[in-house]
């Protein structure tokens, strides 16, 4: 749990890759990528968090419903980034008995933000940080909607935001053995002072064909 402090979450950044670090073959294309006993993994993940959070780029591609299904355990409260409120009516994580948050920001359009809310969205409209979403103040309002426990599933661009933002606690990548040559899950993760961010008390499972890495980040902002 999140500290008071810290007035956030406490977030958990999950993903599956390729062996060479892709996780998709191509720009806004779906690709499954874990096998059955890692998904159901994934799963037991979701089970134990207040919400999970995607960017709008990953509700096109794939229409995730972002529930629980093969476990037992309550579906975490959809969070989706969408600057630009394109995130379809139809979407299946847009189920009202979840509370779903669309986090936004000021300029994207109001008639669109009403649309959402008619089927019980909840739109926040948020500083924008380069035409994105400010992350510390999506986090700062998660908090405050008493959201305490947070895992980030994607896209690219989420992942490598949340960890140059320094706001991730603990990293969960799933490795599956294939070789893809396609979407980077972490791009242009740049350190002017030559610190990147490395897995402390780091731990390896194996389910199946697939490797589990998972540990705490160093450097990351309380």
């Amino acid at each position: 749990m999140a500290s008071i402090e810290a007035r956030r979450p406490r977030v958990t950044l999950t993903y599956a890759q390729s062996l060479d670090g892709s996780i998709a073959a191509r720009p806004g294309t779906s690709f499954a990528l874990s096998g059955s006993e890692s998904v159901r993994f994934t799963h037991q993940l979701r089970a134990g968090h207040d919400a999970i959070l995607v960017g709008i780029e990953t509700i096109l591609a794939d229409d995730p419903q972002l529930n629980v299904r093969l476990v037992a355990g309550p579906s975490p409260r959809p969070v989706i980034l969408d600057s630009y409120l394109r995130c379809p009516l139809h979407a299946r994580c847009l189920d009202g008995s979840r509370r779903p948050i669309i986090a936004t920001i000021g300029s994207a359009s109001i008639g669109r933000e009403r649309e959402l809310e008619a089927i019980g969205v909840r739109v926040l409209r948020l500083p924008a940080r380069e035409t994105y979403v400010d992350l510390p103040a999506l986090l700062a309002q998660l908090d405050a909607e008493g959201i305490r426990t947070l895992m980030v599933e994607g896209g690219a661009r989420v992942i490598t935001s949340f960890l140059k933002a320094q706001l991730v606690d603990r990293l969960i990548v799933t490795i599956t053995p294939t070789l893809i040559g396609g979407v980077r899950a972490v791009t242009q993760l740049l350190s002017d002072s030559g610190e990147f961010p490395r897995l402390r008390h780091a731990s390896v499972q194996q389910l199946g064909a697939d490797w589990i890495v998972s540990g705490e980040l160093d450097g990351n902002k309380a």
